[in-house]
């Protein structure tokens, strides 16, 4: 009887500091896709940062808008000086809520994150599906949102309209494992 209540407490005690405890990832995966008439884009880094306390679902990350990476540098040049003006705006980044996340489940979870986005000087409330898994240590969280070019004030030229597509699918990935 007493090691039953022993391993009860102790199944109690790990719940709560899992609960308490921040998960942090600072090479995360990012990619974003643009399809339009006369060219497709693609980019990716493997920069971006996020943090997740699973007790209350408070999440955010942060994206820094110059480590993305294209297959022609006159387009990365192009994504950086006239479209993201990434010296001016350095980084995208959303912080919000998770809902949906069981952080005592081990099963992969559907979830929604809604919370504030800010890219390029300008803030959207926003709501992202996901998906969340448990790996050993890690917590992997994943997303693929759209994002609308003209919601955060990117103006395309409109010589290279059929060059660039309204709005960009993003993908991001994230492996966080605890601070401690």
């Amino acid at each position: 009887m007493i090691v039953r209540i022993f391993a009860f407490a102790f199944l109690v005690s790990s719940a709560v500091t899992a609960v308490g405890q921040k998960l942090t990832a600072s090479n995360g995966f990012v990619s974003f896709y643009s399809h339009a008439v006369m060219e497709d884009i693609r980019a990716e880094q493997d920069k971006g940062s996020a943090l997740l306390e699973p007790g209350s679902g408070d999440v955010a990350f942060m994206i820094p808008i110059k480590e993305f990476r294209f297959a022609k540098s006159l387009m990365q040049e192009h994504f950086n000086e006239k479209y993201m003006e990434s010296d001016r705006y350095p980084k995208a980044t959303f912080q919000g809520k998770i809902e949906g996340f069981d952080v005592t489940s081990s099963m992969d979870q559907e979830v929604t994150a809604k919370g504030k986005m800010t890219m390029h000087g300008v803030t959207q409330d926003v709501q992202i599906s996901g998906k969340i898994t448990r790996q050993g240590e890690s917590v992997l969280m994943a997303s693929t949102f759209v994002v609308k070019l003209e919601d955060y004030k990117i103006k395309i030229p409109q010589i290279v309209w059929q060059n660039i597509a309204e709005q960009v699918e993003v993908n991001i990935k994230f492996a966080l494992k605890s601070q401690n």
